[in-house]
């Protein structure tokens, strides 16, 4: 698709000789009824005509026979020619994993280029001239990384978060035990970009025919009152993520802790704390005693058995020198309704995990599903009963209300589950200007893992997608303009679709050690250890999205080893 022809207004039948488009593509432009770039340099008058949905092919006008009445005997002439055959979507022959890394560095070092214009270089928007404007929701690692690309010079950028800032989501295990501290590994979303324009309020409703949003503000404790508002948009991104998924078991939301949000994590780290000084009163009885010092772990995840490590190291390394009389009846139980844990890893890796559990004293219980949980107790399928005196729910992510709205209301999206379908340039099917992206987002054709790592990747996909102004509202997105000087990634006359280039998945399981699925590729490395620990600690380094959380995270690592984690309750 490198090749891009210009072509003259159509002035005859669509099958003219001098439509100069590649032979197996059909003439593409604007969805019927649907506006293209408003920031397009093409007139209205050279146009290419609407494509037709897919899979038709070029309309043929349609030929009338009739029997002349003036000789009756004349032979009836021959049927109408079949109509020819639908022209197949042309396929994209996906890059190897070389090929993408070269295409990465390139885009990055475009995305440089875009942010050190925009820091020393700005341009002044003209009053005058209307942009397109692109509203963002969500603050996570889809809605960062587009809100960092996304060229503002082009397009008027709208965040709507209920939450100011953006948060290093694998790191929130070791802040819930004080590892390192939340400002830590968070970051305002008004730092990614200083010209975006932030609301901090919540999407209830999208207004598909008006195209617009509609909002309310988030109450607060000095502020209870909630104000509604609308806002319009040209294009709209969705990345509000998911939620926790407590699959209607019984007392979850009312007994357990969870591990979503920093606020998540606070609670967490007071209740840690706040059990060991209730087992430490004199009058309690051993076995209100033992109960207390239970620690629940539900879900055998990354998030699961992350915090259980973390959790285990805290109270091997730090709670030991303030409650030694009370650390010999700590229990951790870590219960996993499958049979194996951290499923996304290689057997071989999960049996490391398993082993390294067991050494530091971690029971992980598989084949256990919860079915009620109490205030002191969790019921399992199989009939027993544990006592606990925390219980954290990390068993799974549920539908957003508002990705649910928009499932319900889309007909093109009936046989979507929980995350909205989209196609090969992140739209949502059944629709024209709304993307979806992060873990509130599936693709129909090959869906992905809803990480971290897939969500940043097709952020910034689909901020390089608008600002090489390609028309995303047309069936095939078309160029609509010549590539900026700066892009030294070549721009074809199609965009291409979005390719997942994995580079691996990590986690900690304790002890210093860590576990490291690394791929290039087809190739997979599989990494357990000690050493892999420190590659777990310098890849979560360099991955922070600044240089002040890198040098953050970096002396909360130095103090905690030197000074310990920090018991005190605020």
């Amino acid at each position: 698709f490198s090749t891009a022809h210009s072509q003259p207004p159509r002035t005859s039948s669509p099958r003219a000789p001098h439509t100069m488009l590649p032979a197996f593509l059909p003439p593409t432009g604007p969805l019927p009824g649907l506006h293209a770039h408003s920031h397009s340099s093409v007139s209205p008058s050279s146009r290419r005509p609407a494509p037709l949905s897919r899979p038709r092919a070029f309309p043929r006008p349609a030929v009338m026979y009739t029997k002349p009445d003036a000789d009756p005997s004349a032979p009836t002439p021959p049927p109408p020619a079949p109509p020819p055959a639908p022209l197949p979507l042309p396929k994209v022959r996906k890059k190897t994993f070389p090929e993408l890394v070269v295409d990465r560095v390139g885009e990055t070092i475009n995305d440089a280029a875009l942010l050190l214009r925009r820091k020393y270089f700005p341009v002044k928007a003209d009053p005058d001239v209307v942009r397109p404007r692109v509203v963002v929701l969500g603050a996570g690692w889809a809605a960062h990384a587009m809100t960092k690309v996304l060229d503002t010079e082009k397009y008027e950028v709208a965040v709507v978060s209920p939450r100011n800032y953006f948060l290093f989501t694998p790191m929130l295990a070791s802040s819930a035990v004080g590892t390192v501290e939340f400002r830590s590994v968070s970051e305002p979303i008004r730092k990614a970009n200083e010209t975006i324009i932030y609301y901090e309020a919540k999407c209830i409703a999208v207004d598909r025919e008006r195209s617009l949003i509609k909002c309310e503000t988030v109450p607060t404790a000095e502020n209870p009152e909630v104000t509604s508002f609308d806002l319009p948009y040209s294009y709209l991104a969705i990345g509000v993520g998911a939620i926790t998924n407590t699959f209607g078991t019984p007392g979850v939301a009312e007994n357990c802790y969870f591990l979503k949000e920093i606020e998540d994590a606070r609670r967490l780290r007071i209740g840690i704390v706040n059990r060991f000084e209730r087992a430490n009163i004199p009058d309690i009885s051993e076995a209100e005693r033992d109960r207390l010092l239970h620690f629940v772990v539900i879900g055998g995840g990354p998030t699961g058995c992350e915090f259980a490590a973390e959790l285990n190291d805290f109270v091997a390394n730090d709670l030991t020198k303030y409650y030694p009389k009370l650390v010999g009846r700590v229990r951790t139980t870590l219960l996993q309704s499958g049979a194996n844990i951290l499923l996304q890893f290689d057997a071989v890796l999960q049996q490391s995990a398993m082993d390294n559990f067991k050494s530091s004293g971690i029971d992980v219980v598989t084949g256990a599903r919860v079915t009620s949980v109490t205030p002191k107790t969790i019921s399992l399928k199989d009939g027993r009963t544990i006592d606990y005196g925390l219980a954290l729910w990390a068993a799974g992510n549920g539908v957003n209300p508002l990705v649910q709205s928009l499932l319900d209301s889309i007909p093109e999206q009936a046989n979507a589950r929980s995350r909205l379908l989209v196609d090969d340039w992140l739209r949502v099917l059944g629709t024209t200007s709304i993307f979806a992206l992060g873990d509130c987002a599936e693709a129909a054709a090959d869906p992905l893992p809803a990480t971290a790592q897939v969500a940043g990747q097709q952020g910034a996909y689909l901020a390089r997608l608008l600002n090489k102004d390609y028309c995303v509202s047309c069936e095939l997105p078309e160029r609509t303009k010549a590539a900026p000087i700066i892009d030294i990634t070549g721009q074809s006359a199609i965009a291409k679709p979005f390719q997942f280039m994995s580079l691996g998945i990590l986690a900690y399981i304790g002890n210093s050690k860590a576990l490291a699925q690394v791929e290039a590729g087809e190739a997979q490395f599989n990494l357990a250890g000690t050493l892999t620990f420190a590659l777990w600690r310098s890849v979560y380094l360099t991955k922070q999205v600044s240089l002040r959380n890198r040098v953050l995270v970096l002396f909360d690592w130095f103090k905690t080893r030197a000074f310990g984690r920090d018991i005190s309750q605020f």
